[in-house]
């Protein structure tokens, strides 16, 4: 049974998020929160796998409450899944770089939400490869001078793998792509995390641009 808390000050959009996970098998909403704010305070109180996270929200934001969350959380912390309306949201960014597993956009279909939950759930980072690299194109030239980790203790594959995931790759095309197995592959990937001090596949992506690994574009 996969714990989920819903977070979204749009009463309407709130009441539909939770209605339809309530009637999905294998969800259980523990709560529901229409601030950043509240959602911190349900976030401690009820310790759910998921947060389903507006960003635009009166008050404390999502990104806010996104911080918060994962800066108090037990171990494990929850996987936040962030809600926006538009694929390039500069608060989408900030949350990816905050701890955020993912996006989802709010006109995506319920099948699409559910199975956001579910992987998100398993541990995997959830955002179409398409839209992440314009997200993450568009607001990484904002911050190009800032180095969020030095790539020297990276090996030569490691460095391959996190540019081909900056790319939107996943792992089994990662895989086929240089020959590798997919067990490889996470083990490049969990390296290079751990080397870098990232949480998040999420961050990796980050990571890739703001280093200069990959660039906007290229």
């Amino acid at each position: 049974m996969t714990t989920v808390l819903v977070v979204d000050d749009q009463f309407l959009i709130r009441a539909g998020l939770v209605g339809l996970l309530r009637a999905a098998p294998g969800i259980k909403v523990l709560g529901e929160a229409s601030d950043g704010a509240e959602a911190v305070a349900l976030a401690a109180e009820t310790a759910p796998e998921v947060i389903l996270m507006d960003i635009r929200m009166p008050g404390m934001n999502g990104i806010e409450a996104t911080e918060r969350i994962l800066a108090e959380a037990s171990d494990p912390p929850p996987r936040i899944l962030v809600l926006t309306t538009f694929d390039l949201d500069e608060y989408v960014y900030g949350a990816l770089r905050a701890g955020a597993s993912g996006f989802l956009l709010k006109d995506s279909g319920p099948e699409r939400l559910l199975a956001a939950v579910t992987a998100v759930a398993g541990g995997d980072a959830l955002f179409a490869p398409s839209v992440t690299r314009r997200l993450v194109e568009a607001y990484a030239r904002q911050s190009a001078c800032e180095r969020l980790a030095d790539l020297d203790v990276l090996t030569s594959r490691e460095l391959e793998v996190l540019k081909l995931i900056a790319r939107g790759l996943s792992n089994p095309e990662i895989a086929d792509l240089l020959s590798i197995s997919e067990a490889t592959v996470k083990t490049h990937l969990n390296r290079t995390m751990t080397k870098l001090d990232l949480d998040s596949r999420a961050q990796a992506v980050v990571a890739a641009y703001e280093s200069g690994l990959v660039t906007p574009g290229g």
